[in-house]
Protein backbone atom coordinates (compact mmCIF):
# COMPACT_ATOMS: atom_id res chain seq x y z
CA UNK A 1 0.00 0.00 0.00
CA UNK A 2 1.42 3.37 -1.06
CA UNK A 3 1.61 6.02 1.65
CA UNK A 4 2.47 9.69 1.36
CA UNK A 5 5.36 10.75 3.60
CA UNK A 6 4.81 14.36 4.64
CA UNK A 7 6.97 16.94 6.33
CA UNK A 8 6.14 17.48 10.02
CA UNK A 9 3.69 20.21 10.92
CA UNK A 10 5.71 23.35 11.65
CA UNK A 11 4.58 25.85 14.30
CA UNK A 12 3.57 29.37 13.25
CA UNK A 13 7.05 30.70 14.01
CA UNK A 14 8.63 28.41 11.38
CA UNK A 15 7.74 29.18 7.77
CA UNK A 16 9.52 26.34 5.99
CA UNK A 17 12.46 23.94 6.11
CA UNK A 18 15.09 22.37 3.90
CA UNK A 19 15.67 18.67 3.25
CA UNK A 20 19.11 18.28 4.82
CA UNK A 21 19.84 14.59 4.28
CA UNK A 22 18.10 11.54 2.88
CA UNK A 23 19.22 8.46 4.79
CA UNK A 24 17.33 6.08 2.48
CA UNK A 25 17.31 5.74 -1.29
CA UNK A 26 14.35 4.79 -3.51
CA UNK A 27 13.82 1.05 -3.40
CA UNK A 28 15.78 0.63 -0.18
CA UNK A 29 14.12 -1.46 2.51
CA UNK A 30 13.18 0.26 5.77
CA UNK A 31 11.98 -0.86 9.18
CA UNK A 32 9.23 0.81 11.16
CA UNK A 33 10.43 4.03 12.89
CA UNK A 34 13.73 3.94 10.98
CA UNK A 35 15.11 7.37 10.07
CA UNK A 36 14.26 8.36 6.50
CA UNK A 37 15.46 11.95 6.27
CA UNK A 38 16.34 15.09 8.23
CA UNK A 39 14.55 18.40 7.66
CA UNK A 40 16.45 21.46 8.86
CA UNK A 41 14.48 24.51 9.96
CA UNK A 42 15.75 27.80 11.33
CA UNK A 43 15.36 26.41 14.85
CA UNK A 44 15.89 22.63 14.92
CA UNK A 45 16.52 19.56 12.76
CA UNK A 46 13.37 17.43 12.48
CA UNK A 47 13.53 13.70 11.85
CA UNK A 48 11.10 11.94 9.49
CA UNK A 49 10.61 8.27 10.39
CA UNK A 50 9.28 5.30 8.43
CA UNK A 51 5.58 4.70 9.27
CA UNK A 52 5.91 0.91 8.86
CA UNK A 53 8.10 -1.79 7.36
CA UNK A 54 8.46 -1.23 3.64
CA UNK A 55 10.47 0.64 1.02
CA UNK A 56 10.86 4.20 -0.20
CA UNK A 57 9.11 4.12 -3.57
CA UNK A 58 9.81 7.67 -4.72
CA UNK A 59 11.53 10.77 -3.34
CA UNK A 60 9.50 13.88 -4.14
CA UNK A 61 11.68 16.43 -2.36
CA UNK A 62 15.41 16.00 -2.92
CA UNK A 63 18.25 17.16 -0.73
CA UNK A 64 18.43 20.97 -0.35
CA UNK A 65 14.82 21.38 -1.57
CA UNK A 66 12.59 23.75 0.42
CA UNK A 67 9.57 22.08 2.03
CA UNK A 68 6.49 23.57 3.65
CA UNK A 69 4.62 22.33 6.68
CA UNK A 70 2.82 19.07 5.88
CA UNK A 71 4.10 18.97 2.28
CA UNK A 72 4.62 15.58 0.60
CA UNK A 73 8.31 14.67 0.49
CA UNK A 74 8.20 11.00 -0.54
CA UNK A 75 5.98 8.06 -1.50
CA UNK A 76 6.36 5.04 0.74
CA UNK A 77 5.33 1.45 -0.04
CA UNK A 78 4.24 -0.38 3.09
CA UNK A 79 4.80 -4.11 3.28
CA UNK A 80 7.53 -6.66 3.80
CA UNK A 81 11.10 -5.61 3.24
CA UNK A 82 11.31 -8.24 0.50
CA UNK A 83 9.15 -6.01 -1.69
CA UNK A 84 12.33 -4.06 -2.40
CA UNK A 85 13.70 -7.02 -4.37
CA UNK A 86 12.36 -5.95 -7.83
CA UNK A 87 14.68 -2.97 -7.70
CA UNK A 88 17.75 -5.17 -7.77
CA UNK A 89 19.15 -6.51 -11.05
CA UNK A 90 17.69 -9.97 -11.59
CA UNK A 91 19.05 -10.81 -15.06
CA UNK A 92 22.34 -12.54 -15.75
CA UNK A 93 23.52 -9.54 -17.80
CA UNK A 94 26.22 -7.25 -16.41
CA UNK A 95 25.08 -4.35 -14.24
CA UNK A 96 26.07 -1.88 -16.93
CA UNK A 97 23.42 -3.43 -19.19
CA UNK A 98 20.77 -2.62 -16.63
CA UNK A 99 21.87 0.99 -16.59
CA UNK A 100 21.52 1.38 -20.34
CA UNK A 101 17.73 1.27 -20.21
CA UNK A 102 17.56 4.53 -18.23
CA UNK A 103 14.28 3.46 -16.59
CA UNK A 104 13.02 5.14 -13.40
CA UNK A 105 13.72 1.90 -11.52
CA UNK A 106 17.48 2.42 -11.89
CA UNK A 107 17.73 6.23 -12.08
CA UNK A 108 17.13 8.17 -8.87
CA UNK A 109 15.03 11.38 -9.11
CA UNK A 110 17.99 13.50 -8.02
CA UNK A 111 20.24 11.89 -10.65
CA UNK A 112 17.61 12.34 -13.37
CA UNK A 113 17.14 16.01 -12.46
CA UNK A 114 20.89 16.68 -12.54
CA UNK A 115 21.41 14.73 -15.77
CA UNK A 116 18.68 16.74 -17.51
CA UNK A 117 20.12 20.01 -16.21
CA UNK A 118 23.65 19.13 -17.39
CA UNK A 119 22.47 17.66 -20.69
CA UNK A 120 23.96 14.25 -19.85
CA UNK A 121 22.66 11.03 -21.40
CA UNK A 122 21.79 8.72 -18.45
CA UNK A 123 22.67 5.73 -20.63
CA UNK A 124 26.31 6.89 -20.62
CA UNK A 125 26.58 7.02 -16.83
CA UNK A 126 27.85 4.03 -14.88
CA UNK A 127 25.67 3.33 -11.84
CA UNK A 128 27.25 2.41 -8.52
CA UNK A 129 24.07 2.31 -6.47
CA UNK A 130 22.14 -0.71 -5.34
CA UNK A 131 21.16 -2.90 -8.30
CA UNK A 132 23.14 -0.70 -10.69
CA UNK A 133 21.11 2.40 -9.82
CA UNK A 134 22.52 5.67 -11.14
CA UNK A 135 22.89 8.10 -8.23
CA UNK A 136 23.42 11.84 -8.09
CA UNK A 137 27.08 11.23 -7.24
CA UNK A 138 27.46 9.07 -10.36
CA UNK A 139 26.21 11.92 -12.54
CA UNK A 140 28.55 14.40 -10.85
CA UNK A 141 31.51 12.06 -11.34
CA UNK A 142 30.58 11.50 -14.99
CA UNK A 143 30.39 15.26 -15.60
CA UNK A 144 33.79 15.81 -13.94
CA UNK A 145 35.39 13.07 -16.01
CA UNK A 146 33.84 14.42 -19.21
CA UNK A 147 35.29 17.88 -18.58
CA UNK A 148 38.75 16.58 -17.62
CA UNK A 149 41.59 16.38 -20.21
CA UNK A 150 41.62 13.22 -22.31
CA UNK A 151 43.51 10.31 -20.77
CA UNK A 152 44.07 6.72 -21.93
CA UNK A 153 40.80 4.84 -21.89
CA UNK A 154 40.47 2.97 -18.59
CA UNK A 155 37.40 2.07 -16.55
CA UNK A 156 36.55 4.65 -13.90
CA UNK A 157 36.01 2.76 -10.66
CA UNK A 158 35.73 5.62 -8.19
CA UNK A 159 36.75 9.22 -7.74
CA UNK A 160 40.33 9.65 -6.55
CA UNK A 161 40.66 9.90 -2.82
CA UNK A 162 42.52 12.76 -1.18
CA UNK A 163 44.29 12.07 2.07
CA UNK A 164 42.54 13.93 4.89
CA UNK A 165 45.87 14.77 6.53
CA UNK A 166 47.79 15.51 3.36
CA UNK A 167 50.56 18.04 4.06
CA UNK A 168 49.96 21.60 2.88
CA UNK A 169 52.83 22.88 0.80
CA UNK A 170 54.58 26.01 2.01
CA UNK A 171 53.07 29.14 0.54
CA UNK A 172 49.64 27.60 -0.13
CA UNK A 173 46.68 29.79 0.82
CA UNK A 174 43.89 27.31 1.44
CA UNK A 175 40.25 28.38 1.46
CA UNK A 176 37.15 26.35 2.18
CA UNK A 177 33.64 27.41 1.27
CA UNK A 178 30.66 25.74 2.97
CA UNK A 179 27.00 26.77 2.87
CA UNK A 180 25.67 28.49 5.97
CA UNK A 181 23.30 26.28 7.92
CA UNK A 182 19.69 27.36 8.08
CA UNK A 183 20.00 27.85 11.84
CA UNK A 184 23.12 30.01 11.46
CA UNK A 185 21.46 32.06 8.73
CA UNK A 186 18.36 32.62 10.85
CA UNK A 187 20.43 33.60 13.90
CA UNK A 188 22.33 36.11 11.75
CA UNK A 189 19.08 37.54 10.41
CA UNK A 190 17.51 37.90 13.85
CA UNK A 191 20.60 39.53 15.34
CA UNK A 192 20.68 42.15 12.58
CA UNK A 193 16.94 42.74 12.92
CA UNK A 194 17.32 43.19 16.68
CA UNK A 195 19.90 45.92 16.19
CA UNK A 196 17.94 47.62 13.41
CA UNK A 197 14.47 47.51 14.98
CA UNK A 198 15.18 48.14 18.67
CA UNK A 199 16.69 51.08 20.55
CA UNK A 200 19.18 48.78 22.26
CA UNK A 201 21.18 50.00 25.22
CA UNK A 202 23.37 48.13 27.74
CA UNK A 203 23.91 48.87 31.41
CA UNK A 204 26.56 47.17 33.55
CA UNK A 205 27.17 46.21 37.16
CA UNK A 206 29.32 43.78 39.10
CA UNK A 207 28.40 41.22 41.71
CA UNK A 208 30.39 39.65 44.52
CA UNK A 209 29.94 35.90 43.99
CA UNK A 210 31.51 34.90 47.31
CA UNK A 211 28.17 34.37 49.17
CA UNK A 212 26.78 32.15 46.41
CA UNK A 213 30.05 30.24 46.11
CA UNK A 214 30.17 29.61 49.85
CA UNK A 215 26.55 28.48 49.92
CA UNK A 216 27.16 26.18 46.98
CA UNK A 217 30.32 24.70 48.51
CA UNK A 218 28.49 24.07 51.79
CA UNK A 219 25.49 22.24 50.34
CA UNK A 220 26.52 20.91 46.91
CA UNK A 221 27.11 17.34 48.09
CA UNK A 222 23.82 17.15 49.99
CA UNK A 223 22.03 18.83 47.09
CA UNK A 224 23.34 16.32 44.54
CA UNK A 225 22.57 13.38 46.82
CA UNK A 226 19.02 14.61 47.42
CA UNK A 227 18.08 15.77 43.92
CA UNK A 228 20.39 13.79 41.63
CA UNK A 229 21.77 16.91 39.89
CA UNK A 230 24.73 19.16 40.57
CA UNK A 231 24.19 22.60 42.05
CA UNK A 232 25.53 25.23 39.66
CA UNK A 233 25.44 29.00 39.45
CA UNK A 234 22.81 29.23 36.72
CA UNK A 235 19.96 28.20 39.01
CA UNK A 236 20.78 31.07 41.39
CA UNK A 237 20.74 33.52 38.49
CA UNK A 238 17.44 32.16 37.17
CA UNK A 239 15.79 32.50 40.59
CA UNK A 240 17.27 35.98 41.08
CA UNK A 241 15.96 37.02 37.65
CA UNK A 242 12.45 35.69 38.29
CA UNK A 243 12.25 37.65 41.55
CA UNK A 244 13.60 40.78 39.83
CA UNK A 245 11.10 40.31 36.98
CA UNK A 246 8.30 40.08 39.53
CA UNK A 247 9.37 43.42 40.97
CA UNK A 248 9.92 45.03 37.55
CA UNK A 249 7.23 43.50 35.28
CA UNK A 250 8.03 45.92 32.46
CA UNK A 251 11.30 44.01 31.89
CA UNK A 252 9.22 40.88 31.30
CA UNK A 253 7.00 42.65 28.76
CA UNK A 254 7.27 42.98 24.97
CA UNK A 255 6.16 45.34 22.23
CA UNK A 256 3.47 44.29 19.76
CA UNK A 257 2.82 47.09 17.29
CA UNK A 258 1.69 50.06 19.36
CA UNK A 259 0.81 47.89 22.36
CA UNK A 260 2.81 46.76 25.37
CA UNK A 261 2.15 43.12 26.25
CA UNK A 262 2.65 42.30 29.95
CA UNK A 263 3.21 38.59 30.48
CA UNK A 264 1.73 37.04 33.61
CA UNK A 265 4.35 34.28 33.53
CA UNK A 266 8.13 34.14 33.39
CA UNK A 267 9.47 31.92 30.63
CA UNK A 268 13.24 32.32 30.89
CA UNK A 269 15.36 31.36 27.90
CA UNK A 270 18.86 30.02 28.59
CA UNK A 271 21.35 30.39 25.74
CA UNK A 272 23.09 27.06 25.02
CA UNK A 273 25.97 26.50 22.60
CA UNK A 274 25.70 23.52 20.26
CA UNK A 275 27.59 22.22 17.23
CA UNK A 276 24.93 23.77 15.00
CA UNK A 277 25.05 27.18 16.65
CA UNK A 278 23.50 29.10 19.51
CA UNK A 279 20.08 27.88 20.62
CA UNK A 280 17.85 29.23 23.39
CA UNK A 281 15.63 26.60 25.05
CA UNK A 282 13.04 28.01 27.43
CA UNK A 283 12.37 27.25 31.10
CA UNK A 284 8.55 27.42 31.25
CA UNK A 285 7.05 29.09 34.33
CA UNK A 286 10.52 29.54 35.81
CA UNK A 287 9.04 31.46 38.75
CA UNK A 288 7.48 28.20 40.00
CA UNK A 289 10.64 26.09 39.59
CA UNK A 290 12.98 25.16 42.43
CA UNK A 291 16.76 25.31 42.16
CA UNK A 292 16.79 21.55 41.55
CA UNK A 293 14.12 21.86 38.83
CA UNK A 294 16.15 24.54 37.07
CA UNK A 295 19.40 22.56 37.22
CA UNK A 296 17.71 19.37 35.99
CA UNK A 297 16.01 21.13 33.08
CA UNK A 298 19.15 22.97 32.02
CA UNK A 299 21.09 19.70 32.11
CA UNK A 300 18.41 18.03 29.99
CA UNK A 301 18.48 20.88 27.46
CA UNK A 302 22.28 20.76 27.31
CA UNK A 303 22.30 17.06 26.45
CA UNK A 304 19.56 17.49 23.85
CA UNK A 305 21.39 20.43 22.27
CA UNK A 306 24.64 18.49 21.89
CA UNK A 307 22.74 15.55 20.39
CA UNK A 308 20.72 17.81 18.09
CA UNK A 309 17.48 16.62 19.69
CA UNK A 310 15.98 19.94 20.82
CA UNK A 311 12.42 20.28 19.57
CA UNK A 312 10.73 23.42 18.35
CA UNK A 313 8.49 23.33 21.43
CA UNK A 314 11.61 23.55 23.59
CA UNK A 315 12.59 26.89 22.08
CA UNK A 316 9.51 28.84 21.06
CA UNK A 317 8.33 31.68 23.27
CA UNK A 318 10.32 33.09 26.15
CA UNK A 319 9.89 36.43 27.90
CA UNK A 320 13.48 36.99 29.11
CA UNK A 321 16.88 35.49 28.25
CA UNK A 322 20.09 34.73 30.16
CA UNK A 323 23.36 34.28 28.27
CA UNK A 324 26.49 32.99 30.01
CA UNK A 325 29.59 33.95 28.05
CA UNK A 326 31.64 33.34 31.16
CA UNK A 327 31.86 29.62 30.42
CA UNK A 328 34.09 30.56 27.45
CA UNK A 329 36.16 33.05 29.46
CA UNK A 330 34.41 36.30 28.51
CA UNK A 331 34.97 39.10 31.04
CA UNK A 332 32.58 41.64 29.51
CA UNK A 333 30.19 41.78 26.57
CA UNK A 334 27.05 43.51 25.32
CA UNK A 335 24.48 40.76 24.62
CA UNK A 336 22.06 41.32 21.76
CA UNK A 337 18.31 41.19 22.37
CA UNK A 338 16.26 38.14 21.51
CA UNK A 339 13.17 39.75 19.87
CA UNK A 340 10.45 40.38 20.82
CA UNK A 341 11.85 40.28 24.35
CA UNK A 342 12.67 43.58 26.03
CA UNK A 343 15.88 42.55 27.82
CA UNK A 344 18.68 39.99 28.08
CA UNK A 345 21.12 39.39 30.93
CA UNK A 346 24.76 38.59 30.20
CA UNK A 347 26.80 36.63 32.73
CA UNK A 348 30.59 36.58 32.58
CA UNK A 349 33.68 34.91 34.01
CA UNK A 350 34.21 34.98 37.77
CA UNK A 351 37.57 36.61 38.43
CA UNK A 352 39.29 37.51 41.68
CA UNK A 353 39.84 41.25 42.00
CA UNK A 354 40.92 43.61 44.80
CA UNK A 355 37.82 45.37 46.13
CA UNK A 356 37.36 48.05 48.79
CA UNK A 357 35.19 46.63 51.62
CA UNK A 358 34.57 48.84 54.67
CA UNK A 359 37.72 50.79 54.00
CA UNK A 360 39.83 47.65 53.58
CA UNK A 361 41.11 45.96 50.42
CA UNK A 362 39.87 42.40 49.98
CA UNK A 363 40.36 39.92 47.17
CA UNK A 364 36.86 38.86 46.06
CA UNK A 365 35.48 36.67 43.25
CA UNK A 366 33.69 39.23 41.09
CA UNK A 367 31.49 38.83 38.03
CA UNK A 368 30.53 41.52 35.57
CA UNK A 369 26.84 41.63 34.66
CA UNK A 370 25.42 43.24 31.53
CA UNK A 371 21.77 43.99 30.86
CA UNK A 372 20.89 44.91 27.29
CA UNK A 373 17.39 46.33 26.95
CA UNK A 374 15.04 47.96 24.48
CA UNK A 375 14.98 51.65 25.35
CA UNK A 376 11.66 52.01 23.53
CA UNK A 377 10.06 50.03 26.34
CA UNK A 378 12.38 50.43 29.32
CA UNK A 379 13.80 53.61 30.75
CA UNK A 380 17.17 53.63 32.45
CA UNK A 381 15.52 53.69 35.86
CA UNK A 382 13.75 50.34 35.36
CA UNK A 383 16.76 48.71 33.73
CA UNK A 384 19.26 49.82 36.37
CA UNK A 385 16.88 48.97 39.21
CA UNK A 386 16.36 45.50 37.74
CA UNK A 387 20.10 44.85 37.47
CA UNK A 388 20.76 46.18 40.98
CA UNK A 389 18.03 43.86 42.32
CA UNK A 390 19.82 40.86 40.80
CA UNK A 391 23.09 42.04 42.36
CA UNK A 392 21.49 42.43 45.81
CA UNK A 393 19.82 39.01 45.65
CA UNK A 394 23.00 37.21 44.64
CA UNK A 395 25.16 38.95 47.24
CA UNK A 396 22.66 37.87 49.90
CA UNK A 397 21.02 34.66 48.61
CA UNK A 398 18.71 34.39 51.63
CA UNK A 399 16.75 37.31 50.14
CA UNK A 400 15.70 35.04 47.25
CA UNK A 401 13.98 32.71 49.68
CA UNK A 402 12.55 35.50 51.83
CA UNK A 403 11.55 37.64 48.79
CA UNK A 404 12.92 40.79 50.40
Amino acid sequence: MATEIKAPTFPESVADGIVATWHKKPGEACSRDELLCDIETDKVVLEVLAPADGVVKEIVKNQDDVVLSGEIIAIYEEGAAASAAPVAVTSAEPESAAVVSGEDAILSPAARKMAEGEGIDPNAVSGTGKGGRVTKEDVVRHAENASAPAVPSTPVVAAPKVEANAPILAGERVEKRVPMTRLRAKVAQRLVEAQQNAAMLTTFNEVNMKPVMELRARYKDQFEKRHGVRLGFMSFFVKACTEALRRQPIVNASIDGNDIVYHGYQDVGVAVSSDRGLVVPVLRDAENMSLADVEAKIREYGKKAQAGKLSIEDMIGGTFTISNGGVFGSLLSTPILNPPQAAILGMHKIQERPMAVNGQVEILPMMNLALSYDHRLLDGKEAVTFLCTIKDLLEDPARILLEV
